[in-house]
């Protein structure tokens, strides 16, 4: 499987590793401990069982739209086989047009094959995770810093930079214009 992904700006990375070690020295699930090189903040747009060159070059062409304006807001839990704790990504107009953008080229790729179906537009839940499993967090964990005059988890900033990972050799590629 690979990913199609956006990454944070500088600050709003710091910001969201803060969040993991504060749950990691609170005993909790985190990202934190998730020590791979290639674990960081990041929001997945689509997956799909591979990138095919065409579809590389497609996707070149799309993300040169970044930066586009990044929104976190509030904390949301989604439930499954692994629960999960995230940092919810209010989607503006921008985003949803990359991510639309995205999809619609993956699939246009049959050769790329099996879509994750929990990334089509009308299904997509965008966040950044913050923690996996049963624990995730307690309710009166301090998760964030207070933002002076605004929500302590209302963050804004920007999508960056777009890389690709691959599931199979656990590696990462830029995508856009860093490739």
């Amino acid at each position: 499987m690979q990913t199609v992904e956006l990454l944070p700006d500088v600050t709003t990375e710091r910001t969201v590793r803060d969040v993991w070690r504060r749950l990691s020295d609170a005993g909790l699930p985190s990202q934190a401990a998730h020590r791979h090189p290639t674990n960081r903040p990041h929001l997945t747009l689509a997956t799909a069982d591979t990138l095919v060159p065409e579809v590389r070059v497609r996707l070149h062409d799309v993300l040169a739209a970044l930066p586009v304006p990044l929104h976190l807001d509030g904390t949301v839990r989604f439930a499954g086989r692994t629960p999960v704790l995230a940092w919810a990504v209010r989607p503006d107009e921008a985003l949803m047009r990359l991510h639309e953008a995205v999809w619609r080229i993956l699939c246009d790729a049959p050769a790329g094959g099996r879509l994750n179906p929990l990334h089509a537009p009308e299904r997509w839940k965008p966040h950044i995770t913050l923690a996996r499993g049963r624990d995730a967090a307690r309710p009166g964990t301090p998760l964030f810093s207070g933002a002076p005059g605004g929500p302590d988890d209302v963050l804004t900033g920007d999508w960056v930079k777009a890389r690709t990972y691959d599931s199979a050799d656990r590696s990462t590629t830029p995508l856009g214009q860093w490739s």
